[in-house]
């Protein structure tokens, strides 16, 4: 499995959907998908997508940050 970091390409609004989908092995349409389905239910859904757009290293700083 990948690094959880959100990708420098193929994001949408803050790539949390994309690093997800990077992580678990799907395309990140299927994820977004599924979190657009998820929001139909009750429960935290878009405060927990707030939380890891702003959790989430960007892949740009992670390699910023490497040696």
């Amino acid at each position: 499995m990948a690094a959880l970091v959100r990708p420098a390409e193929g994001r949408m609004i803050g790539g949390v959907c994309a690093a997800l989908a990077r992580r678990f092995g799907t395309s990140a349409g299927t994820m977004r998908v599924i979190f657009l389905a998820s929001c139909l239910l009750p429960g935290p859904q878009f405060l927990l997508y707030l939380a890891l757009w702003f959790l989430l290293p960007s892949e740009k700083s992670r390699a910023a940050t490497a040696w």
